[in-house]
């Protein structure tokens, strides 16, 4: 069972120059860092520090990047969401992990569910059935959908329990904004406030080099760009159910409905702004799902958020 990625990345980043009226702007040293985060390419830019002072912070942001993936990676068998998932009930978690969990449950009752993480057993089957080339069985489906249901989940700081028999969680499609968050933060907090970091999801804070506003592309999962903007102190995050295909064909997508396990088709594409990148991950993926006459309602429960793209 393994997912097809045809273009996980939808934002592209670019750095213009800019100079000032009638003199010579001398631009500080900007930082660059490459890698990955939950089994995707994974990028920052910090301004005002050189390559090589860098590198300590690099290796300490990196071994936070791991924790998180020790917490949130449905693939590492050692990764509290893992051991959830296989035993039905995980004691002591992580807070990183009930600090999500209590956002996607917001984020559940706000989008009257559309935005549920207990769709994982739909998507095992669904992937598993994509990547033999064959129909999913009724019966397997039946079983699937049975476990689907956020109200299953029992979470506090004691427990973590899937209520249902076969529940399983994914928190694929808001874990990244939440690392890229956790990544922003712990930048701040070293008194780095001009960073653009990406690691799945885009979080821009302060400037660029050159003082002006950071700037984005939204692309499509063939790479084409559909839209340029500039963040400053703001998130965004793109979510496309055919960004991830489950089969070599490339027809079948990743996102599902929690309501009726069929893949989600409300749109090819959805691209969400606010303030911090784990609410507007939660936001694109649900708009994946809900109907597009109810994309406004849904999102104006959001007052700081904003519908980018929705196509």
């Amino acid at each position: 069972m393994t997912p097809h990625p045809t273009r996980r990345r939808f934002l592209s980043i670019s750095a213009a120059t800019m100079a000032l009226t009638g003199q010579a702007f001398a631009k500080p040293p900007v930082a660059r860092w490459q890698g990955r985060a939950l089994g995707a390419p994974a990028s920052l830019q910090l301004v005002g520090l050189e390559a090589w002072d860098a590198a300590p912070l690099f290796a300490a942001l990196q071994k936070e990047i791991l924790r998180l993936e020790r917490i949130f990676s449905l693939y590492r068998a050692d990764s509290a969401l893992s051991r959830l998932n296989r035993a039905g009930q995980l004691r002591a978690p992580p807070p990183d992990l009930l600090a999500l969990l209590g956002t996607c449950g917001h984020l559940n009752a706000a989008s009257e569910g559309a935005f549920d993480p207990t769709i994982q057993p739909v998507f095992v089957q669904q992937a598993i059935a994509a990547e033999e080339g064959r129909a999913l069985s009724d019966a397997n489906f039946s079983a699937a959908i049975a476990s689907v249901g956020w109200d299953g989940v029992r979470f506090d700081a004691q427990s973590v329990t899937l209520l249902r028999p076969g529940a399983a969680l994914t928190l694929n499609g808001i874990a990244q904004g939440y690392i890229t968050d956790r990544i922003a933060d712990l930048l701040r907090g070293e008194g780095y406030g001009d960073v653009m970091v990406d690691m799945g999801e885009i979080a821009a804070r302060g400037t660029r080099a050159d003082g002006g506003r950071w700037r984005a592309g939204i692309a499509d999962p063939q790479g084409v760009l559909l839209k340029r903007l500039t963040l400053t102190d703001r998130a965004l995050a793109t979510s496309a159910p055919k960004g991830t295909v489950l089969d070599a064909a490339g027809r079948v997508g990743h996102i599902f409905d929690p309501q009726t396990g069929q893949e989600a088709g409300a749109c090819a594409i959805t691209s969400v702004s606010s303030p911090g990148a784990t609410l507007a991950d939660g936001l694109s993926t649900a708009l994946c799902v809900l109907p597009r006459a109810r994309h406004r309602a849904f999102v104006a429960r959001f007052p700081e958020a904003r519908i980018e793209l929705a196509t």
